[in-house]
């Protein structure tokens, strides 16, 4: 399916929840095997030139056998070494598009993205422009890098909603003609007064229709979703900080006192408690993403 430029289907999640890029490896495979520890609430993105690599994981086993991308976009340690008597190389770098309970995207994920690039012609050329940065030496090197991460990413986000990588959820709702209206209108805006009434009108369907539709592709009624949307948004702004009065405002609650509410019936405790917890958990996490060989 082609885009409709129209329609915006990945700005407003990737605005409201920004994409975090950090090199992490480049080189040969090492014989024995190289180990990726991921962050709590980040993935992994390995671009791998060549052929003969296994990749080992909880509950995945993948045979590569040609260039081409993995994503791990949710906190799995795996393992990736050389299988065969065939070379390859790898470019490794940590992603974290936030927290997968605030994130639908990162929910809507598989546990694993793997494209060959033989299969996607964009993927191969910006995969191309990081392979020869990364035998390069120049100016901003590290800087381009994340960049040019960032733009794979995002054709890689693309691909993932073009070939409906999952049966059901956002990715499938992002590629119906009918639903990316509806939501990239909620994401863009979730403070709006969102009813199913004017959910509908966005996707040019009647109310019934609407709701049966949305439950059946995203696997949610239409207010879970916006419900679960706008708590996820709220949760991000008080991480960054923000008062909860104006993360009310932001997220489409009525008042601070609106927020709260809901906030403890989701979450089984108020912002305040929830937020020290939340800098309690942080505080003794390991700070990022690394790698050990094996």
């Amino acid at each position: 399916m082609t885009d409709d430029p129209k329609v915006d289907r990945l700005s407003a999640l990737l605005q409201r929840f920004p994409m975090k890029v950090r090199p992490l490896f480049q080189g040969a495979f090492d014989p024995a095997g190289t180990s990726f520890l991921t962050p709590p609430t980040g993935g992994v993105l390995h671009l791998v030139g060549g052929a003969g690599v296994l990749m080992q994981g909880a509950d995945m086993l993948a045979e590569i056998n040609g260039p081409c991308v993995l994503f791990l976009p949710r906190t799995v340690p795996h393992r990736l070494c050389a299988h065969g008597a065939r070379s390859a190389a790898l470019l490794s770098a940590s992603v974290d598009m936030g927290a997968p309970e605030n994130n639908p995207l990162v929910r809507a994920l598989p546990p694993l993205v793997l494209v060959a690039l033989c299969d996607s012609p964009e993927l191969e050329t910006s995969c191309r422009l990081l392979w020869d940065e990364a035998d390069a030496s120049r100016c901003a090197h590290a800087l381009l890098l994340e960049r040019a991460c960032e733009v794979l990413m995002i054709q890689l986000l693309r691909y993932a909603i073009a070939h409906r990588l999952m049966d059901t959820g956002l990715l499938c709702g992002l590629a119906d003609a009918r639903l990316m209206r509806v939501l990239a209108a909620v994401h863009a805006d979730p403070a709006a007064p969102w009813t199913l009434p004017r959910m509908a009108g966005v996707a040019y369907m009647s109310r019934a229709r609407f709701a049966a539709h949305f439950s059946q592709v995203l696997g949610e009624a239409p207010g879970e979703y916006l419900g679960r949307w706008r708590m996820g948004v709220a949760r991000s702004l008080l991480v960054r900080g923000m008062p909860v009065k104006q993360v009310a405002q932001e997220a489409g609650y009525a008042s601070a006192s609106a927020l709260t509410r809901a906030f403890s019936r989701r979450m089984g405790q108020p912002p305040s408690r929830w937020l020290a917890e939340q800098r309690a958990a942080t505080e003794g996490q390991r700070p990022a993403a690394g790698i050990s060989k094996l």
